[in-house]
């Protein structure tokens, strides 16, 4: 990965003066390892992230010199005080508020999601390899960043515990910032808001809330490529009688209704708000640490509709609900590619020939990403080979280099570059056969 070297990421480059050693590193000032290391700091953005680390390691530990931790490893009581002290200063840092547990309680949630982000990748993309990556017992049960920062410094741990600490530290900062961003603009709000107006003016006043039709489509896919050649809509009692055979599917939707000029149109709808777990990882792809740069689609919809026609009737019925909830809609960034052409993105491991409607639309101090599918092209961005979003979903953490970092060669015994065939084998097999 072509991580900056200039920010948080190279603390995880195992080719740089970060790198976790097979021993924790020298504290001696004046040894002879010491002055070796320091000469791989000669790039001046490496010799200012040391500095900053390192007062931002003497703040947390309360110590004046490195010199001085491995007399607070042995001292309980001393660490003791170490960590109330700590979690209060990360607290003020990321703007938390509230009494002693409530700071450690919200803190320690920045810890689940380090290690989500760990679990997100053994279930999904490297579900074949989960026991390669699996989290060491004792830094998955630990949340505390002074025990994880403590832990890099500790010769009791295996160099793959101590860099697993050191990559939790990291993780765990960028959910920090991550939940500070949310927080400051009010988004937990915002989605409930956007679900309001959704309820409110945009679906069908005859269906209740959570009122679902379910039905199938019922497809048939190219030999060579898996894109959908034809496809119909079916009910709960034909697909009853479906068997499965090659090159065909058949794939559940669960509709609502949206009504332009009195007309009932269904669309099957699933509102996207990015987990934190995958902000996580959309930071260490984009290789930003400011979430408000990289995470721009945090509140989102794909919708599936029937034909084109009804594409192109839900844009106008969307610009007439905002205008009923009382706000002008505006559509930014349109990229469509449904009637052909390519889609545009810049996105490691996306495809040119995926087809879709995508746009954001700007409305009520919100801005909405939306995707709009018909039934073909969403069989498409499902199944077809080279542009379906599992094996997109792949690409992106293979490609991006994401997975060597998180997972370091020489000290997980993986090489992904070798396996990335393999992988992506794998999913068009459960693509296809399932």
């Amino acid at each position: 990965m072509n991580a900056d070297r200039t920010n948080i990421f190279a603390l995880l480059l195992q080719d740089g003066p970060f790198a976790v050693d097979r021993r924790p590193p020298r504290l001696a000032p004046f040894s002879r390892a010491t002055k070796d290391w320091s000469r791989t700091l000669a790039d001046h953005h490496l010799a200012t992230i040391y500095r900053v680390m390192r007062n931002q390691i003497h703040e947390l530990l309360q110590v004046r010199s490195l010199a001085e931790v491995p007399a607070l490893l042995r001292d309980h009581d001393r660490r003791a005080a170490v960590t109330h002290r700590a979690y209060r200063l990360l607290a003020n840092m990321f703007g938390i508020t509230g009494n002693d547990r409530e700071v450690i309680a919200h803190i320690n949630t920045f810890s689940r999601t380090a290690d989500g982000v760990i679990r997100y990748l053994q279930s999904k993309v490297l579900a074949n390899y989960a026991s390669y990556i699996e989290l060491t017992n004792e830094i998955d049960a630990t949340s505390c960043p002074v025990e994880l920062l403590l832990t890099l410094f500790d010769d009791r741990y295996h160099r793959k515990a101590r860099f697993e600490a050191q990559r939790k530290l990291v993780l765990m900062q960028l959910a920090a910032a991550i939940d500070q961003r949310e927080r400051e603009t009010d988004m937990e709000s915002k989605f409930s808001r956007f679900l309001d107006f959704l309820n409110e003016h945009v679906w069908s006043p005859d269906i209740k809330i959570g009122e679902l039709e379910t039905v199938f489509l019922l497809s048939e896919h190219d030999q060579e490529t898996f894109a959908c050649r034809a496809v119909q809509v079916i009910g709960r009692a034909e697909a009853k009688g479906y068997r499965w055979t090659t090159g065909r599917k058949l794939t559940l939707l669960k509709r609502r209704r949206f009504r332009p000029n009195g007309k009932e149109i269904p669309i099957y709808v699933t509102v996207r708000k990015k987990t934190a777990e995958t902000k996580v990882l959309k930071l260490i792809r984009k290789n930003e640490e400011n979430p408000a740069v990289a995470v721009d689609d945090e509140l989102g919809l794909m919708g599936v509709v029937d034909s084109m026609l009804e594409v192109k009737l839900f844009h106008r019925h969307l610009s007439d609900s905002a205008a009923r909830a009382g706000s002008l809609l505006t559509l930014e960034e349109v990229s469509d590619s449904l009637k052909g052409g390519k889609h545009q993105s810049g996105n490691v491991g996306s495809s040119p020939q995926t087809p879709m409607c995508k746009f954001f639309a700007r409305m009520g101090g919100m801005r909405v990403e939306f995707i709009l599918h018909t039934n073909r092209s969403y069989l498409d961005y499902m199944y077809r080979r080279d542009v379906s979003h599992d094996e997109y979903e792949a690409k992106r953490i293979l490609d991006s280099g994401v997975a060597e970092l998180l997972f370091p060669p020489d000290i997980y015994h993986l090489e992904l570059e070798n396996k990335r065939q393999d992988i992506l084998r794998w999913m068009r097999r459960r693509i296809e056969e399932t």
